[in-house]
C-alpha cells in the first residue's frame, strides 16, 4: 500500500475511526480523508455517490455505524437495522460503482448465533438464532459481510470484513443510555466515587463472559488488512481471552478507585451467556493484540478524566 494512497475513513470522528486515523497517520499515511455527518449524511445514497465522484478515494474503510448497548438496541430496533443498512449499503455500492478495489468493512461479534460453540469461529455465521437484544444491529452487519463477500466472488475485488469483539478506549461513548458495558460501568463507578463512594447498581447477574479489545489494537488490525491482501472474506478481531462481567466490574472499580458496594440487578437482561472469538485465522496471518485489559482500561480512564466535562451526547 502506497503511503500516498487516498484513503477514505467513514466514521473518522468516532472511537474506532479516530483510532484508525491516528494509527495510519503515525505510520506515515499522508492522504487520509473523512467527512463529518453534518457534511455528508451516509444514509443518503446520492450524497455518498457524489462524494466518491468528487474525492475519488482509492481505499474505503467503513467504521461508520449506529451503535449502542443492550438498552439502545432494545429500544430503537428500527434505527439499528435500517440506518446501519443504509450507511453500509451506500458505502459498499458506491465503492463498487466507483471502481474502488479495496474496501474494509467493520462489523461486530454479535453477528454470530447466541448459542454457538465457544470460541466463535468465522464458520459459525448463519448457523443459529441471534441474541434477541441486538439482532437488529446483527442482521444489518451480516448483510454488509455478505455484500462484501458477494463482491469478492463476483468481481474479484479485495473487499474484506473484520469482526471485532467488544471494543473500548479513548473517545468512547459514555452516555449511560446508549453506551456499551465497559464505558457505562466506568462512568457509574467514577460518579459513585465522587458521590462519597455510593453503591453502584449494575445490570444482570454478572455471570456472562465477555472479551474486550482496546481500540488501538483494532486500528492495528485494520492497517494489517490494508497492507496485506487477506485470502478470506471474514476475520475475527479479538484477544482470544475473556472474563466475567463481575470480574470486569471489579477491575473497573479498582482502577477508578471506587470503594462502595456493587449491587447486581438480576431483573435486567444478561444478554448472550458467552461471546469469545476464535482469532486463530488472524494470528496465523501475523496480527495479534498488544494491549492487555488492565492497561487499556487505565488508558481509557486517564482519557475519561481529561474529558469528563466534554463527553459527546449520543441521541437516538
Amino acid at each position: 500500500m502506497d503511503k500516498n494512497s487516498k484513503i477514505y475513513i467513514a466514521g473518522h470522528n468516532g472511537m474506532v475511526g479516530s483510532a484508525i486515523w491516528r494509527t495510519l497517520s503515525a505510520k506515515g499515511y499522508t492522504n487520509l480523508i473523512g467527512a463529518s455527518s453534518s457534511l455528508l449524511d451516509l444514509r443518503n445514497q446520492q450524497a455518498v455517490k457524489a462524494y466518491f465522484a468528487q474525492e475519488k478515494p482509492e481505499v474505503v474503510i467503513d467504521a461508520a455505524a449506529r451503535v449502542g448497548g443492550i438498552l439502545a438496541n432494545n429500544d430503537y430496533p428500527y434505527q439499528f437495522i435500517m440506518e446501519n443498512m443504509q450507511i453500509q449499503n451506500n458505502l459498499i455500492d458506491s465503492a463498487l460503482q466507483a471502481g474502488i478495489e479495496k474496501f474494509i468493512f467493520l462489523g461486530s461479534s454479535c453477528i454470530y448465533p447466541k448459542l454457538a460453540p465457544q470460541p466463535l469461529k468465522e464458520d459459525y455465521l448463519l448457523t443459529g438464532d441471534l441474541e434477541p437484544t441486538n439482532e437488529w444491529y446483527a442482521i444489518a452487519k451480516i448483510t454488509g459481510v455478505k455484500a462484501c463477500q458477494a463482491i469478492r466472488k463476483q468481481f474479484g475485488k479485495d473487499y474484506v470484513s473484520l469482526m471485532p469483539t467488544n471494543l473500548y478506549g479513548t473517545q468512547d461513548n459514555f452516555d449511560l443510555n446508549t453506551s456499551h458495558v465497559l464505558p457505562a460501568m466506568m462512568r457509574k463507578f467514577h460518579e459513585a466515587k465522587e458521590n462519597n463512594n455510593a453503591p453502584v447498581t449494575l445490570w444482570g447477574s454478572g455471570r456472562p463472559m465477555r472479551e474486550f479489545l482496546f481500540v488501538d489494537d483494532m486500528a492495528e488490525a485494520v492497517v494489517f488488512a490494508l497492507e496485506n491482501c487477506l485470502p478470506d472474506y471474514l476475520y475475527n478481531i479479538g484477544t482470544g481471552t475473556d472474563l466475567t462481567i463481575q470480574q470486569l466490574a471489579e477491575t473497573l472499580q479498582k482502577i477508578t478507585g471506587h470503594q462502595g458496594e456493587i449491587i447486581w440487578d438480576s431483573s435486567k437482561p444478561d444478554g448472550t451467556p458467552r461471546k469469545l472469538l476464535d482469532v486463530t485465522k488472524m494470528h496465523e496471518l501475523g496480527w495479534k493484540h498488544k494491549v492487555e485489559l488492565e492497561e487499556g482500561i487505565q488508558k481509557t480512564y486517564d482519557w475519561f478524566l481529561e474529558n469528563v466535562n466534554a463527553f459527546k451526547e449520543v441521541k437516538m
